[in-house]
């Protein structure tokens, strides 16, 4: 290679590829996962809180081995780690059917690894949203409960989609601002109103109150605030009638691909691109200074 070129928002020089098939060379006995996490050491790629980007080092590692230019080690099978102890199921919940003024507030919170909270939201979406639980990259879960405590609804936010033309054209995208703009842009992957729960607008209330501390919650995670949501409603199981209402605006349709698409063989349900924009985050508050 005599030329630098583009790779995953940073310029590659012929020098650090030289660099790297070396380094990579020097550590057979590394994993893929391992020379991810050392790549970010040596580069210091970090987040906004300091931690490694190990996810997105390691998909950097895989598109140079794809372009010839590194030689990776195999990859290490795995071997799921039978679970100390099973996975509760999701509590039986009792119906909820009341106006929402009735269960005012409704109070949306960030869900803690770990906890009991953090358990029911996974179990929730794994038993009862049609796509199961899957989490990738930069994220944030959330769940709505009344004012009595009862769970009412589960949210999780994401990686955006890293290409979609009518997201792209709306916002007047061409590849640089992409690039730029995506750290900004979290997905709404998961909605999910639980079994039971009949209360009419609530959706539409919570997306309200989820957009009003989203920037919060994103920066206090992940050290950098959104401009944008979106989400991907399919058209044949949903209307997209909450996000209408909390005004969101649909801004086109998908071309029925998918990303894991590489041979552009797969056909997918097409679904209607949604797009919101956030105030401007307020600035983060000045270090504390102790006195002397």
């Amino acid at each position: 290679m005599d030329e630098r070129f583009w790779c995953q928002g940073r310029w590659l020089e012929p020098a650090q590829v030289q660099w790297l098939a070396g380094w990579i060379a020097l550590h057979p006995d590394w994993s893929r996962k391992r020379l991810a996490q050392q790549l970010c050491r040596a580069w210091h790629w970090r987040d906004g809180c300091g931690r490694l980007k190990d996810f997105a080092a390691r998909r950097f590692l895989l598109k140079l081995q794809q372009r010839g230019l590194i030689r990776l080690p195999p990859v290490r099978p795995w071997r799921r780690r039978p679970p100390t102890v099973p996975p509760a199921p999701p509590p039986v919940l009792p119906p909820v059917q009341e106006s929402l003024p009735a269960l005012r507030p409704v109070p949306v919170r960030p869900v803690e690894p770990g906890t009991a909270p953090a358990r029911r939201w996974a179990a929730y979406l794994q038993q009862y949203h049609y796509l199961g639980l899957r989490v990738v990259g930069e994220n944030l879960g959330d769940l709505a409960q009344d004012r009595h405590g009862r769970d009412l609804a589960c949210l999780l936010f994401g990686a955006p989609a890293w290409r979609c033309a009518a997201r792209d054209r709306f916002l007047g995208w061409s590849e640089a601002p992409r690039r730029e703009g995506l750290s900004r842009l979290a997905n709404n992957t998961r909605f999910l109103l639980l079994p039971g729960v009949r209360v009419p607008h609530l959706a539409s209330h919570l997306l309200g109150r989820v957009a009003r501390r989203i920037q919060t919650d994103w920066r206090r995670k992940y050290g950098h605030g959104l401009d944008w949501l979106e989400t991907f409603v399919e058209g044949g199981r949903f209307a997209g009638t909450s996000y209408r209402a909390a005004n969101w605006i649909a801004v086109g349709q998908t071309t029925g691909r998918s990303r894991q698409d590489a041979q552009r063989q797969l056909q997918v349900p097409r679904k209607t691109v949604w797009l919101y924009r956030l105030a401007a985050a307020a600035p983060a508050p000045p270090p504390t200074v102790p006195r002397s």
